[in-house]
């Protein structure tokens, strides 16, 4: 029998204090939270703490890249009464006006504001997309991705297939590969979700290959969400836009960010960039489910998208990242790793030898402060319910983050993780 509370109505249990939660169970916490949170119980201090050394963390240097010529970060804005109004669901004027000034001044592209919508981010804008699709529309999506992607198709009820991503084709499928119909009807629609350059192995589309891309997209019956949060770090800088011929008669969406090139993410401020009606939607959806984007913040990433500081600041992301990703990237050979990397973005796609998995090694360098991803958390295909009889295939697989190391530190950091690499390989080998 149960007790009748008979001044509020609610019901409890005999015997329990415990009100059932009116809140679903299933939401469980991205994949690097997961790393974070064991991270901290083996270390006892939260991964960025002094002596914590985050190469699992994917955020950029927030301090100016001085050996490459990188332009100072905005240090205040100055905010009027204006700017305590509630923001425009759809983004500050000045801010949109500053996005298609860049896209079109560097990508030869020729959006309007009315093509743009401002987000708290980038994931924002990513998830928005998602939860407004139509049934009939199908998400094709890597098997190796950003481990937000499956939380995010899953939490909106969206249906997907996973693309292949292996050794063999190198972790880089063809664009045919996202647009595979084989085992769909003919009503479904396609719409491939691609990080370019990709997270976590930075393979990237450019050239003739991401122009293909873009026009199997503006096929009737396909589109795409190209996020683009690591645009600034391939040389030459890459876009999606440069290639599109109708946006506004197109499905497709590309997003980005302040929060990697340009160095900010704490602003919180993203952006989509589609058609009109497109925007139209996503702004409807702005005016209730989120009421716009702050105006200070807005106003920062106007000064961080100022045309010549941003010319200055793609060219110094670009030498420094490429700079870093390719001695990390030797000195990860010489250890024996096989190194699987493209030449985009700040992370290094990494295998161990046989005998090894990266869970392993991550557990011991969290006892030395250190922490990389485990492949496992970027994989698609995983169930969402973290079922514990699934095995991944890519258990000797992780990804290394070089984003907020400084230069200074490289020594230092492959000592370290060469040290607990080794230990880990003669106690692999002496347990056969």
């Amino acid at each position: 029998m149960g007790e009748q509370n008979s001044a509020s109505g609610n019901v409890r249990n005999a015997g329990s204090n415990q009100v059932e939660s009116f809140l679903s169970d299933n939401c469980p916490p991205m994949g690097i939270y997961e790393t974070l949170y064991a991270f901290r119980d083996s270390f006892g201090s939260f991964m960025g703490n002094e002596g914590t050394h985050p190469w699992s963390q994917g955020f950029p240097l927030t301090t100016p890249l001085e050996k490459f010529g990188g332009p100072s970060l905005p240090s205040s804005i100055d905010v009027t009464w204006e700017d305590r109004f509630y923001p425009k669901a759809w983004g500050h004027p000045k801010l949109r006006e500053a996005i298609v000034e860049y896209y079109n001044s560097e990508y030869n592209s020729n959006i309007t504001p009315e093509n743009v919508m401002v987000f708290g981010g980038g994931r924002p804008g990513i998830y928005t997309v998602l939860a407004f699709l139509k049934k009939h529309v199908q998400v094709s999506i890597g098997n190796i991705e950003w481990p937000a992607y499956l939380d995010i198709l899953e939490q909106t009820n969206t249906k997907y297939q996973i693309v292949p991503f292996t050794k063999e084709n190198n972790f880089h499928p063809s664009n045919t590969a996202y647009f595979d119909r084989t085992n769909i009807d003919a009503n479904t629609h396609l719409m491939p979700i691609i990080s370019n350059p990709q997270n976590p192995s930075g393979q990237t589309r450019s050239g003739d290959e991401l122009k293909e891309l873009i026009q199997m997209a503006e096929e009737i019956g396909n589109g795409i969400l190209l996020d683009e949060a690591y645009e600034m770090f391939h040389s030459p800088s890459v876009s999606g836009i440069q290639y599109v011929q109708d946006l506004d008669n197109s499905n497709v969406f590309i997003a980005g960010a302040c929060t990697k090139g340009l160095q900010s993410p704490g602003i919180r401020v993203g952006w989509i960039i589609a058609s009109k009606k497109n925007i139209e939607t996503m702004a409807n959806y702005s005016s209730f489910g989120m009421g716009g984007v702050s105006h200070p913040s807005q106003l920062y990433a106007v000064k961080l998208l100022e045309p010549s500081r941003v010319k200055q600041a793609r060219k110094a992301v670009e030498e420094h990242y490429s700079w870093q990703r390719d001695r990390y990237g030797k000195a990860f050979e010489e250890m024996g790793l096989n190194v699987y990397t493209g030449n985009g973005g700040f992370y290094h796609w990494l295998e161990l030898p046989e005998g090894m998995t990266s869970a392993e090694l991550n557990k011991r360098l969290f006892k030395r402060g250190a922490a990389i991803l485990c492949a496992s958390d970027c994989d698609m295909a995983r169930p969402h319910s973290k079922d514990p009889s699934y095995v991944t295939p890519y258990t000797r697989f992780f990804r290394f983050s070089f984003g907020p190391l400084l230069p200074e530190t490289f020594e230092s950091d492959i000592e370290l993780f060469s040290e607990v690499f080794e230990e880990y390989k003669i106690d692999a080998m002496n347990s056969k």
